[in-house]
Formats: structure tokens, C-alpha cells, sequence
């Protein structure tokens, strides 16, 4: 069996496709389609130029079709990936949670866990499920401040109201 340039394209395109298994921005896929496509024309006789042309056009079809079409199906709603940590989620609200292996207090932002600490107190502990508003990161901190109409849960007893 002769080696055909048609070949050399499938294993570009397999290569390139096996590849978007690591990236999951749909770049490779397309890349990987339109090489297969190119080896198409390659199997009916075209030159090199007329080889590479085609591949130019079809990567710029497929391209953009699959970063704005494709990918955002393959994304869960409401999640901004690449956002974390750039100030997007300053002023939501979160439930703290506790960590099974090391029984640590922290909230969950984008589907990643953070350890936090509390602001005004420094307080790294809070029981679970207690409302917080994020504020901002220190490293791979998060630091929060309580809610001011809950009740702290750092303090026994609630201060006493003044009645008038």
C-alpha cells in the first residue's frame, strides 16, 4: 500500500481530535474536522496549494462555529469559566460548607472549593450552612463578611435590644 497525502491529513485530523480531549474549547475538534474534510479534497487529486486552501477555508468556517455555536451547549448555564478571582463574584451571597477529609470551612465558587475567613473577626470556622457574602481573595483564600441582618454565629448570645 502506497502512503497517499490523503493519509497524512486523517492522521493530522485524528491527532488534532484526540487533542481536544485535553482542551474542551471545541478549537481542536473543528481543526480536527476540517483536516478530515481537507483529506477529502486531497482524495480527489488536488495539489498542495489547493490543499492547504481548503483547509484554510474550512478552519475558518468550522472554527467559529464551533467556539460560538457548539461550545456553549456543551457548557452548564449561569458558570463563567476563567472569572474566579477576577472580581465577578464580589457581593454574592454563599452557604458555608465543611470539607469531609479535613473538616474545613469553606464555599463553593464555580464548582471549586475555598477555604474562608471571616474579615472583621478572622475567624476561619463557621457552622455549616451559614450565609456569607464573598468579598474578595487573599491567595487561594476567600474572605467573607457575615450578613449584618443575620445573627453572628461566632457569638453565644445575641445582644440585647433596646425597646422603646
Amino acid at each position: 500500500m502506497d502512503w497517499n497525502p490523503a493519509y497524512t491529513w486523517l492522521v493530522l485530523a485524528l491527532l488534532l481530535s484526540l487533542g481536544e480531549l485535553t482542551s474542551g474549547a471545541m478549537v481542536l475538534l473543528a481543526l480536527g474536522i476540517a483536516a478530515a474534510l481537507t483529506a477529502a479534497v486531497t482524495a480527489l487529486g488536488l495539489s498542495l496549494p489547493w490543499q492547504l486552501l481548503s483547509m484554510g477555508i474550512f478552519s475558518g468556517l468550522l472554527v467559529p462555529l464551533g467556539v460560538m455555536v457548539i461550545r456553549p451547549r456543551f457548557s452548564p448555564r449561569g458558570v463563567a469559566y476563567g472569572t474566579t478571582g477576577t472580581g465577578v463574584e464580589k457581593g454574592n451571597h454563599y452557604h458555608t460548607l465543611r470539607r469531609d477529609y479535613d473538616d474545613a470551612t469553606g464555599i463553593k465558587i464555580n464548582g471549586d472549593f475555598y477555604r474562608l475567613r471571616v474579615m472583621d473577626t478572622g475567624a476561619t470556622e463557621l457552622p455549616p450552612d451559614t450565609s456569607v457574602i464573598f468579598q474578595r481573595f487573599e491567595g487561594t483564600t476567600a474572605l467573607v463578611a457575615l450578613p449584618s441582618s443575620a445573627p453572628n454565629p461566632l457569638q453565644d448570645d445575641p445582644p440585647p435590644r433596646k425597646e422603646s
